[in-house]
Order: C-alpha cells, then structure tokens, then sequence
C-alpha cells in the first residue's frame, strides 16, 4: 500500500466529504497543507484578510447553504484569531470544522515560536477540540469532526494539526463511516410525551406557539407552518427564529423579549400554555426568569437536552429533532378555538403596533428597510450587531424565500460583512444585503478587498449615525445622557478645534469603499433612497457600499427595563 502525507490525507478527507469551499488564511505551520489545497481544483479557496473574519464567512456560507464551513489557519494568532468566531457559531449552533496549525510535537509546551495552547482556550466554546497527535488518528479524527459538527445540536470543531504530524507518511485510507462512543445524539420523538403535549394544546384556552432558532436549522419552516395553520394558534418567535414562518402570516404576532412586539411579548404573558420548540429561553427573551409566562404550562421541544429546564421549568420536556417533532405533530394535532384569544391579542398588537417616531434627521431606518422589503422578494439579509440589527428584526419581511442571517446569542459586532461575504459564495445566485452600524463596519471593513477580488456584487447598507446606537441608547435611558466612549468622532480632534476644520465623514465610507474598487454612494434623504437601490442592482460583478446618514437621537422600541419582566416596556422617551 502507497503511503500517504497527513496533508495529502486530509485534502482527500475534504474532497469525500464533500466540503466545496475552504476559508484559509496561511503560515509556516500549515504552508506545507497550503501547497497541497494548491495542487488540487476541486475545492475553492477563499482567501479573507483577518481570520476573525474568516471563520464569520464560513459561518455564514454554513447557515445559508446547510453545509459544514470549513475553516484553515495557522498556529498562534491566526488560531487564536478564531476565537471570537467559534463562540459566535457555537451560540447559535453552526457547523463548522477548523482546522488550526501547531508546532510540531516536540516543541510543544515548551513556549515555541507561534505556539498556543488552542485547543484549551477554545474547549469550553466548541463543540469538540482536539490536537491530533499521531498520524495513524488522522483521518478517524476528521471524519468524527465533521460527524459532530452535523449531528445533534450543530456546532463548531476545531483540530489542531502538529506540523511534523501532518508530514508523517502513513495510510492513505479515509474512513467511511464512525462509532463515537458515548456521543449517540438522539433525533426521534418519545411518542408518549409528545401526546401528552398535544392533548395539553388541545385543552389550552390561550395557547400560544414558540419558535426559536432551532426550527430554522432543522430546515422545519414549512412543517412548523402547517401545524400552526392546522391548529390555529398564534406564533411568536425569538430574533433566531424569525423565518420559522412567514412575517406576513396572519398567525404570527411578533418577535418577543428586549425589543419584541408589544403584542407579541403581552401574549407570552397572558397565554396558559407555551409550546416551544428549538429555544434556549434565555435572558433577552424571557426577562425576569419568575415571570416569565407566568400563567403557563411550558412544553419544550430541543435536541439538545442542556437547553431544557436550564433556564425556564419546563412541564413537558420532549428531546428530539424540531422537524421530526413537528412531522409527528402534523398527524396528530386538531384545530384548536382561539378566536376569542385571537381577538385578544390583536387588541394589544392594536394598542401598542410596531412604528417609529420621526426624530430630526432627514432619514429613517424605517425608510431604509421598508426599501429593502420592496426591492427584493427573496435573497438574504445579514447584518451586523446593534440597533440597526433589532430594527431589522422587528420590521423586515422574513419569508420562506429571504432569510435572516446574524448573530444572536454572542452579539458579535464585525459579523455583518463577513457574513454577507459567506452568505454570498454559497448563494451566487440570491441578492445578499448586509445591513451593518458605522461601528461594527469598522470591525471587519478589509472584507471590502475578498469582496471585490471575489467580485460578489453583495449590496452592504450602512445606518451611520456617528455613535455606537445601542449603547448610546442606554446611556440616554439609564445613565443621564452621559454618551461615555460611543461618540465615534470624538477623539483629541474634536477636543482641539471645537468644530472647526473637523472632518464631516470619518472615515469617509463612500471613499474607502471606492479605494477597494467598489461601489460607493451616500444617501442623505428619503428621496434618494430608491435610486441608490436601482443602481446597487446593476452592479453584478463587484460590492455596493450605500451609507445612510441617520439622526443619533434615532431609538428601538419597544425595550423591556433592566431587571423588568415582559411586561415592563418602554414604548417610548
């Protein structure tokens, strides 16, 4: 039998694998895997500018496309450089295999050059992580990866690759198929408990459907929908699981928690009976944990038995796969009579419906979205984290043709691009739209050049409105308009010349945008805003940077207090 690298051997691991697309930034550690990625054509190498980056862009391309992302860096700072990335996707139960370089064995522990302990700093924030430390183990190692990062509740691996290791000669068998012991995920529905909740839903005078990110992972929207249709209880989702079903659904009622719909977070409170599925109930949805659906019987759907009773006492815990729950569902579930609950929850959604108070500045986000609704019937929305990434969630059209793609249980600033970026190469053929903040572009803005050498002609919206908005927003509520380090154009500067000579744009977007060969336009008025759509739309090689020049004094309501429950919303200042 011919023998084999490590790096030849994992190539061809790739390739049965089925992986397409490999996001890789290299080194000395991995220069040797580089060169063999190089000899072969048949998966594309992706080449970012920062591997905080990277690993957002596989993250993207693995949530938009149901595929692993795959991700390939070197020892040191490009492994540590993931971090940010992996707890991002193990939050919200991405897929991904990473593969980071390291010394060779013998130099480890011993403080060598670009030497880090990965696998130890990122264990708790992966779901697997292991430093294969001989070759006979390699190729078992990659296939259990990709087998963990797929089942169960999805999540990100990260294999740490001993350069000498990788050069080792040795079998160039790649195995086809695992027995990880003690790692058995369980997908079925207990059939038992799963009556048993149905017969609690049928009894429900005011029940009330959850769905969480879970639904939208198991690829579960269309089935979630016909159980809700077939019995006629409303819906409300988390932010993760908007999408579940159709925005414009007369069922659903609204996102719930921090900044839910009043409706919908009203509903949550009045209901007697919860049936969630694919949520980890945590802090910004529930609020205050002991009233939360106070008057309710709690059935929880996971698959990952972690997340039930963690947060919230759940009456009825079912652990399974949500679209195999829910198929199961469908056979046996009744209409159920919720008119009058109905009713009652559209005189909340009446009382207190999702709109926004015209402040001074000559453009609204809400023009800017409601743009975004007209201009495309399907495609993908990323975005970034902040204010413009909750208004997104309460008033942007979210069908089984256009997905939401951001993240939500780390709320990492600098995903929009990237994201965009990745939601792109694994969709050319969908519109990808990035809303991101003037703050959290600036975290990753040197995608703007994999863009362009990609030619990926992904249309990025920037809401600029000089601050860092959502923390400005708490200092305008909480803390006494005190505006400490969210003014991002204050700075020695400003102090110095009062104003005068000050630079109106810093940095200027539209500039720096046309720097990296991409299209860039600014638009100040409502009026302009179609135009700049229209001519984004032509663009079919390259990135379109719009910037939208919007009023600081612009809020998200409404907003649930500090320490508040549900019920406790702002609605406005």
């Amino acid at each position: 039998m011919k023998q084999i690298s490590g790096n030849k051997l994992l190539v061809k691991a790739l390739k049965d694998e089925g992986v397409e697309v490999l996001f890789g930034y290299p080194g000395a550690c991995t220069i040797d895997l580089s060169d063999e990625l190089y000899k072969q054509d048949s998966i594309k190498i992706i080449l970012p500018r920062h591997e905080q980056a990277l690993v957002h862009e596989a993250d993207a391309y693995a949530r938009t496309t149901g595929k692993v992302g795959v991700c390939l860096v070197t020892s040191g700072p490009g492994a540590t450089n993931l971090v940010t990335g992996l707890a991002t996707a193990n939050y919200d139960s991405v897929p991904l295999v990473c593969f980071t370089g390291q010394v060779a064995r013998y130099l480890i522990g011993n403080d060598a050059f670009q030497e880090v302990d990965i696998v130890g700093i990122t264990r708790n924030i992966t779901k697997y992580s292991v430093t294969v430390r001989n070759r006979e183990d390699l190729g078992r190692i990659v296939k259990e990866a990709f087998y963990i990062a797929r089942t169960g509740r999805p999540g990100p691996v990260l294999i740490d690759l001993p350069k000498d290791v990788m050069a080792e000669l040795g079998s160039p068998d790649y195995p086809d198929s695992v027995n990880i012991r003690g790692y058995k995920p369980n997908t079925s529905v207990h059939i038992g408990q799963l009556k048993k909740a149905i017969k609690m839903l049928h009894s429900a005078k005011k029940p009330l459907l959850l769905a969480g990110g879970g639904v939208n992972i198991a690829h579960a929207q269309d089935i979630f929908t016909q159980v809700a249709e077939k019995t006629q209880v409303p819906v409300v989702t988390t932010i993760m699981g908007r999408g579940a079903i159709s925005t414009d659904h007369p069922l659903f009622i609204g996102d719930i928690g921090m900044h839910g719909a009043y409706g919908a977070n009203m509903a949550v409170s009045n209901c007697d009976l919860l049936f969630s599925i694919g949520t980890r109930f945590n802090d910004r949805i529930t609020g205050k944990l002991h009233a939360f659906a106070p008057h309710a019987q709690i059935i929880h759907i996971d698959i990952d038995t972690a997340s039930i009773s963690r947060n919230i006492h759940v009456h009825v815990p079912i652990v399974a796969d949500a679209r195999e729950a829910l198929i199961k569902m469908d056979e046996y579930v009744q209409p159920c009579d919720t008119k009058k609950w109905r009713e009652e929850i559209q005189g909340w959604c009446g009382e207190h419906p999702l709109t926004m108070r015209k402040n001074s500045g000559a453009l609204s986000p809400l023009d800017i979205i409601n743009e975004i609704n007209s201009e495309f019937d399907e495609g993908i929305i990323v975005t970034d984290v902040g204010q413009h990434q909750m208004l997104v969630t309460q008033y942007a059209d979210i069908t089984a043709k256009k997905q939401l793609v951001m993240s939500g249980g780390l709320g990492t600033m600098g995903y929009g691009l990237p994201g965009g970026i990745g939601a792109k190469i694994g969709n050319p053929d969908k519109p990808v739209i990035v809303v991101s903040g003037d703050g959290g572009m600036q975290m990753n803005i040197q995608e703007m050049a994999t863009a362009v050498l990609e030619e990926l002609p992904v249309i990025i919206c920037i809401f600029n409105n000089e601050y860092l908005g959502m923390v400005r927003q708490w200092q305008k509520l909480f803390y006494g308009k005190r505006y400490a380090m969210t003014n991002l154009k204050a700075g020695a500067l400003s102090r110095r010349t009062n104003g005068e000579e000050y630079p109106e744009y810093t940095p200027d977007f539209v500039k720096l945008a046309e720097s990296y060969g991409a299209k860039g336009m600014r638009v100040t008025r409502k009026e302009e805003i179609h135009a700049a759509f229209e001519e984004a739309k032509k663009n079919t090689t390259t990135p379109t940077l719009i910037e939208f020049i919007i009023s600081p004094e612009e809020m998200v309501y409404p907003m649930i207090k500090p320490g508040g429950t549900l019920e406790d919303m702002i609605m406005d200042c």
